[in-house]
């Protein structure tokens, strides 16, 4: 058994940019003394200035006490030498995210620490068993993923590369406990957690746009108002930088052996080209101004309503009645047979079809007929057209769904709209992540809310879609697309099939 951490233990973080600054600023505020190292001179002192300006402002905002905030400032030490750290317990590398570099970082600490003293690497994109790869003692060698900014981003992967032994990730959960964030534990693959499930979202909203079904701001706002995502994934790229987004999807995508499922997109590879970074570079997806604000759109106006009849298609959601129920209250006609007249508007209700496919399976005029997202109808919702959609329609359809005040977006036509698309591939990602063993449902789960800040976590949201809709979903842009992109996991199909929760585990062997 190897020795716990004291209650005097130290710990070094060696690379004093922005998340070693955030790493040694949370475990000096829990209580644990730290040595901060660069090999830039003058980098680790000035970074200790840098952490206590931020206490500083911690106590003016009066979120520490100044006591604490003392306490804190003796507890943080710069190392002049690498050598200094070699009382530590555990050592955290934040150097740059090059392979070759970690490695000889890793070989001189060796040479340098105890024997127990565990030895992790916050690599975002490197496999940990490379990582290690360089040392004569792997066993001890772990990833421990912090998210930027670290003191507010409460959470923390512990990885485990195929040598590490399991006594080190152990301690490292510990420390993660202690400094009051939440460990999450993931086998070592590539974007570990956060960054492997995040790839059901920005790569097919970019697939979406891709296909002309609507532009960037329209994308967003579905996806913000409709799903409660904080952010749509054209305004997180621009948050993020394509510099940074961009390369990380390429690299994922490079080390899973060009899975289809996460191809990047020749849309952000131009803009990355192109210097169109996001924010950084005042232009991305949208124009911002000197002070980083997003220069506002021209919101559209409603459409009057018409004298034209509607007509809703019966369906298996509660999103039929709904859009009847506006029908009603917008004073229209609303029609009840099995089919719509020849004048009157056809409303459809698809799950994983698009309009045209559902135009042809109910035998709508296809000039009179829109489809209406039946998932999400509570903050937004999303009118879809048929390639030929008459406009007069079209507003129709927009003007009965605004009717108590909700905005409403128009797409072109697209398998599962926008919402039902990405939702489905976010909770495929996870599904198949969790049949790798990757990582637990539950530890998904608080990763991407955490991490990503998604409304719900990936298992989660599959229920409250239900697993078969979710399947439903999958199985029509499979069978309309004939790629491998969006083939369904097989812990989707079977919970499906079995109509257990998603995040039921195996049953041991």
């Amino acid at each position: 058994m190897k020795p716990v951490f004291d209650s005097d233990f130290e710990i070094g973080v060696i690379g004093a940019g922005l998340m070693g600054r955030g790493i040694a600023q949370v475990a000096a505020q829990a209580g644990i003394r730290v040595r901060l190292y660069d090999a830039k001179p003058g980098a680790a002192v000035e970074a200790c200035g840098q952490i206590k300006h931020a206490w500083d402002a911690l106590v003016d905002k009066g979120r520490l006490n100044p006591q604490e905030a003392a306490r804190s400032c003796n507890r943080l030490a710069p190392a002049m030498q690498l050598e200094e750290v070699a009382s530590c317990s555990v050592v955290i590398e934040a150097i740059i995210e090059s392979l070759p570099a970690k490695q000889e970082l890793l070989r001189r600490l060796e040479s340098i620490v105890g024997e127990h003293c565990v030895l992790a690497t916050n690599t975002s994109s490197l496999l940990v068993t490379e990582v290690a790869a360089g040392c004569a003692h792997p066993e001890r060698v772990a990833g421990l993923h912090f998210f930027s900014p670290v003191p507010r981003m409460k959470i923390a992967e512990v990885i485990d590369g195929v040598r590490t032994a399991p006594w080190v990730c152990d301690r490292l959960v510990d420390l993660v406990r202690r400094i009051g964030h939440e460990p999450v534990r993931a086998k070592d693959s590539p974007g570990f957690i956060a960054n492997h499930a995040g790839r059901g979202y920005g790569p097919e909203a970019l697939r979406i746009a891709s296909e002309g079904v609507a532009d960037f701001a329209v994308i967003d706002e579905i996806l913000r108002d409709a799903c409660g995502f904080r952010m749509g994934p054209f305004e997180l790229f621009d948050l993020t930088g394509l510099d940074v987004s961009h390369v990380a999807g390429e690299s994922i995508y490079r080390q899973f052996y060009e899975e289809p499922r996460f191809q990047p997109s020749l849309i952000t590879r131009q803009r990355l080209a192109g210097g169109l970074l996001g924010r950084k570079t005042r232009r991305g997806f949208y124009e911002y101004d000197e002070s980083g604000r997003r220069n506002p759109g021209v919101p559209a106006s409603a459409p009057a309503l018409r004298d034209i009849p509607v007509w809703v298609e019966a369906g298996d959601t509660s999103g039929h009645d709904a859009i009847r129920a506006l029908a009603r209250a917008s004073n229209v006609h609303l029609e009840a047979g099995e089919k719509p007249s020849a004048g009157a508007l056809a409303i459809l209700l698809p799950i994983g079809e698009d309009a045209t496919a559902a135009c042809v399976r109910q035998q709508t005029d296809p000039r009179h007929t829109v489809a209406v997202d039946p998932l999400f109808l509570d903050r937004r919702r999303t009118v879809m057209l048929t390639p030929v959609t008459d406009a007069l329609f079209r507003d129709q359809a927009k003007a009965i769904l605004a009717t108590d005040g909700i905005p409403v977006s128009v797409i072109n036509d697209s398998p599962g709209f926008v919402t039902q698309r990405i939702c489905a591939s976010i909770v495929n990602v996870a599904c198949n992540m969790a049949q790798q063993r990757i990582a637990s449902p539950s530890d998904i789960d608080n990763t991407v809310k955490l991490a990503l800040a998604y409304p719900q976590g990936p298992f989660a949201l599959g229920d409250s879609l239900g697993a078969k809709g979710v399947l439903r979903i999958l199985e029509a842009l499979h069978e309309r697309y004939r790629e491998p992109r969006y083939r369904p996991s097989p812990w989707l199909s079977r919970r499906a099939a079995l109509g257990i929760p998603l995040a039921t585990p195996e049953a041991s062997t």
